[in-house]
């Protein structure tokens, strides 16, 4: 527990279960914590506090809807009623429902101060990309890897998962549950669906799929994070990529989707056609090849451009192309190749410039950085895994 912010505790269920049904081997838990480590009494009044006239005094709940979920809470903490989350996280059942209830209000209420957390259809994906390895997580198990890997599915649900200079592992999947594959950033992924769909997966991506697709159609879910795509052509069954915002349509084609947390999704359209909805709309747009198409979240919209689908899709390769791309959007994208990030002396402005060529992604972080410095005229210094950045001293 050392180190810990009170945003940390915020998102710790034995916390926000002490705050709200306290009981006697809470109390012994919390308490036996601060004397280890006094300091950490202080994160927690912190955490109590903005719990308290932050989170449970706004209007999101009546007081009534309020002490409902209290009530139900405390009933079956004294029931003692087991169920398992899906990261192997142990509350009480009915909690469970409740305590969804109040991770969706404290994920508006700390937007600003908690910012590499965001719920998708009940799962925290800020906190699923914090483990440092690649995660397989099927309906029996989570498997976890410590390097980048490759996933084939054959037809009979079976995924080979192989590592360099490791030997290939087996793992049956069922078929009519979906599998989640969690790549955190600094790590890519490859991975082969059951019709032979090609899938890269970038840095800080969730992925949904299915050991086998149905007779009727083909569909993943983009929880977050950015893939290019390869569809295997099928007449007879749509390929669908969902996202948190849109709906990509395709029968067979090239594309890369972006759906991060801080970003508009986006789809980049390489070969053949695609249509894409809002979801929940009906009203389709067409993208061709070397069309772009970023979702408008505002006013429910496509913005549709021409562009040079390389400066996109070159991540899967091991490098980034530029053409007058902003140096910030640069170090986003190095940042999180790498899982980095940036502080900036109060003289850097790199607003203004920009960078047109090419940055190999290679294992050597400092020859990334030097590249970047030349291109900037700053210089650098690394220490874990932060880049201080200040201007080049003449």
């Amino acid at each position: 527990m050392k180190n810990i912010h009170y945003t940390d505790l915020l998102h710790d269920i034995k916390f926000v279960r002490w705050q709200l049904a306290p009981d006697e081997s809470l109390d012994i838990y919390w308490n036996n914590l601060i004397e280890t480590d006094p300091h950490l009494e202080k994160e927690i009044h912190k955490a109590a506090s903005y719990l308290k006239n932050e989170g449970l005094n706004k209007n999101y709940l009546s007081t009534a809807e309020r002490e409902e979920l209290l009530n139900r809470i405390q009933f079956t903490i004294k029931n003692k009623t087991r169920y398992k989350l899906r990261q192997g996280l142990i509350i009480t059942a009915a909690a469970c429902a409740a305590f969804a209830i109040l991770v969706v209000m404290l994920t508006q209420f700390f937007t600003d101060s908690v910012t590499d957390s965001d719920i998708k259809d009940g799962m925290i994906v800020g906190e699923l990309l914090n483990n440092e390895d690649v995660q397989l997580v099927t309906s029996n198990n989570t498997i976890l890897f410590d390097e980048d890997i490759d996933i084939s599915l054959d037809e009979k649900g079976i995924a080979q998962v192989s590592q360099s200079n490791k030997e290939i592992k087996k793992i049956e999947l069922k078929k009519d549950e979906l599998n989640s594959l969690i790549v955190p950033f600094g790590k890519r992924t490859n991975l082969i669906l059951a019709d032979g769909t090609k899938v890269w997966l970038n840095s800080g991506t969730v992925l949904e799929f299915p050991a086998q697709f149905n007779e009727k159609e083909r569909e993943i879910k983009l929880k977050s994070g950015e893939i290019y795509i390869e569809v295997a052509h099928d007449n007879n069954k749509p390929f669908y990529v969902m996202t948190q915002d849109i709906r990509v349509e395709v029968l067979g084609t090239s594309f890369n989707v972006t759906s991060y947390n801080d970003l508009n999704s986006t789809v980049v359209l390489l070969e053949g056609n695609v249509s894409l909805t809002k979801n929940g709309i009906n009203k389709k747009v067409s993208l061709h090849p070397n069309e772009l198409a970023i979702y408008n979240s505002e006013s429910m919209e496509f913005d549709k451009m021409n562009v040079d689908v390389e400066n996109y899709t070159s991540w899967k390769d091991g490098y980034l192309s530029l053409n007058k791309t902003p140096m910030t959007e640069v170090l986003q994208q190095v940042g999180r190749y790498y899982n980095l990030s940036f502080n900036f002396d109060k003289g850097v402005d790199l607003q203004k410039r920009s960078c047109t060529g090419k940055i190999q992604l290679s294992e050597n972080l400092d020859n990334v950085m030097k590249t970047i410095s030349l291109l900037t005229s700053t210089s650098y210094e690394i220490e874990n895994n932060r880049i201080y950045i200040t201007n080049e001293i003449d």
